[in-house]
């Protein structure tokens, strides 16, 4: 960073700088944390015989806990594109209306959660359904091992509940699918070929006033040879709108061959479980009980609720720690 003219080529030496001040969070963290490690024997000794310490001291371990979950965590990243930005899609499943209802219920989950972690989030699309809720909708995270986080979220979620939007209150079964793709820059290759792309600009139906009910501002990009399909509504311009959406189809496409690398991986190693991404993931009831499993991992929640107000750390975790236990290729850190 200190060499002449590093600051010459803007984009690399940004991100050099972000990795230096991330390695410096990381340091300085470690090494509070080994400090006050030190720090507790003296303080356990004065606590054997002192309720006032011992309280003291159970304040100081679960923080120093919770701190090193955090840097164990950080740990489990080692894919190539971990550690940087994510592109995150919800789609609706089949069901009508109760399934858009459900991936709005999820893309809220998601916001909320990404506050909580302190992303910065920009939403690039959002197609509202029929009656209510959404049929698709796409938003960027940016944000330290926000693609690695997010990877872990990637497949179907299923929700059940009495239907709101059933006269009969009925108890139905909804799914939304979950995508996760890395935001990388210019200068990762991916192969894009002009002739592939099918492009459809078309009115764009979200907030944004009169310019956006007026003009055909929004972008439709459909890659033939895969099927992927982007789009994004929420820029000033048809032109800013098309160059988004062609940096969240190289998204799509890196996100598409590392299924394919994991899939292969998985069938030199002779594995028979599904290793589908639209595989279901996780389930949440909400009648006759209230409770959230994981069916990766068995782990599971009582508080529905919580869950659904962003609260889904834990899940994510015992996930990674699975996988990373493992060794599993199949899991989001390993392209």
């Amino acid at each position: 960073m200190q060499r002449p003219g590093f600051w010459d080529a803007q984009e690399s030496a940004a991100r050099t700088s972000a990795q230096h001040a991330s390695a410096q969070r990381k340091l300085k963290t470690f090494g509070e944390l080994e400090s006050e490690v030190a720090d507790l024997a003296e303080l356990a000794e004065m606590a054997a015989d002192d309720e006032e310490m011992a309280a003291e001291l159970a304040s100081q371990l679960a923080s120093i806990e919770r701190r090193l979950a955090e840097l164990e965590e950080a740990r489990l990243f080692s894919g190539e594109y971990d550690a940087g930005d994510a592109v995150v899609s919800v789609h609706a499943g089949a069901g009508g209306t109760d399934s858009q209802d459900w991936a709005e219920m999820l893309l809220r989950m998601y916001l909320r959660w990404a506050e909580r972690r302190g992303f910065e989030v920009e939403m690039k699309e959002a197609s509202p359904g029929e009656e209510a809720g959404l049929k698709s909708a796409t938003l960027i995270a940016r944000g330290e091992n926000a693609y690695g986080l997010f990877a872990a979220e990637r497949g179907v979620h299923r929700l059940v509940r009495i239907s709101p939007f059933d006269s009969s209150a009925r108890r139905h079964t909804s799914f939304a699918q979950v995508d996760a793709g890395p935001l990388v820059d210019e200068g990762v290759e991916v192969e894009i070929n002009d002739d592939d792309l099918r492009i459809d600009t078309y009115r764009a139906s979200g907030a944004g006033g009169q310019h956006v009910n007026k003009t055909d501002s929004a972008v439709r990009i459909t890659h033939v040879p895969t099927g992927v399909v982007v789009q994004c509504q929420n820029e000033r311009s048809q032109t800013q709108n098309k160059a988004v959406a062609m940096q969240l189809l190289r998204s799509k496409l890196i996100e598409l061959e590392e299924r394919k690398r994991a899939e292969a991986l998985a069938k030199e190693r002779g594995e028979v479980k599904d290793v589908a991404w639209g595989s279901q993931i996780r389930s949440y009831f909400l009648h006759p009980d209230q409770r959230v499993k994981d069916h990766r991992t068995g782990y599971e929640v009582g508080d529905a609720q919580r869950v659904l107000n962003g609260d889904i750390d834990d899940f994510i975790r015992d996930f990674l720690n699975k996988t990373a236990s493992t060794g599993d290729a199949n899991s989001p850190t390993h392209g």
